[in-house]
């Protein structure tokens, strides 16, 4: 049960990593368009720095979720080799294999999705233009 434990853990971990890295893209995204919109209604002449900043949120955002991407991803592996170990020495009752992390599919999702919005900001194309 302890292994189990481990792994919810580090799941939550994850789930925090992931809710402040939504945030911080979501706000940069968010100052972004609004100082685009802002330039293009004439409000004000210039918008770069409004934009960059946007911009290193977004990246800010995307950076910490590919940690944190990385970081479960090697916890969980080492987790994995760790009770194959024990489990070998039959220090622990190992049937059951650890399925597939949500979190990190969601993670993954999410990173996407950051990739997309960063690419469509600094380059002016697809879906966020």
């Amino acid at each position: 049960m302890s292994f189990q434990r481990t792994r919810l853990a580090a799941d939550r971990t994850l789930m925090s990593v992931i809710r402040t890295s939504l945030s911080l893209i979501s706000f940069g995204f968010t100052i972004h368009q609004v100082f685009e919109r802002m330039k293009e209604s004439g409000v004000i002449d210039h918008a770069g720095s409004g934009r960059n900043f946007g911009i290193a949120l977004v990246l800010l955002g995307v950076v910490m979720l590919v940690i944190g991407i990385a970081y479960e991803a090697w916890f969980m592996h080492t987790l994995r080799k760790q009770r194959t170990a024990m489990a070998n020495d039959r220090l622990v009752y190992a049937e059951s294999p650890f399925p597939p992390s949500m979190t990190l599919i969601t993670a993954i999702l999410l990173l996407a999705l950051g990739l997309v919005a960063i690419t469509s900001m600094i380059l002016h194309i697809g879906p966020f233009k």
